[in-house]
């Protein structure tokens, strides 16, 4: 069944190439937004929380701040819509999901860098 899986994956799904990242970067993700028969591109920076699964099925989490409200976006890595990624900072965490950084607000939730 996984070998069954595998083969489907590697057919249907296209590999792009991303610079490698992880949890505690900031990171600009430039997407496609089809709206009737416009297309246009926007982007979403923020500091990722996340990254789970592996091979062509992994996915990653963006926290941004709106304001004074947390915005969380997930992204498919293989997702057809995104253009690029771009890497800002590379952050220092001791974590591989920083679920505590939702709760941190103003000096607290800053990250080292690298």
């Amino acid at each position: 069944m996984e070998s069954l899986i595998s083969t489907v994956q590697e057919t249907f799904i296209n590999k792009k190439d991303f610079p490698a990242f992880s949890s505690g970067d900031t990171i600009t993700v430039y997407y496609e937004i089809r709206e009737g028969e416009k297309v246009r591109t926007q982007f979403f920076k923020g500091v990722v929380i996340q990254i789970k699964g592996e091979g062509l099925t992994k996915s990653f989490t963006i926290r941004k701040m709106s304001g004074t409200y947390g915005v969380e976006r997930i992204f498919p890595l293989n997702l057809p819509s995104i253009q690029k990624i771009e890497i800002n900072k590379k952050g220092k965490v001791r974590k591989s999901r920083i679920y505590y950084f939702k709760e941190l607000r103003g000096k607290k939730a800053r990250i080292k860098e690298r």
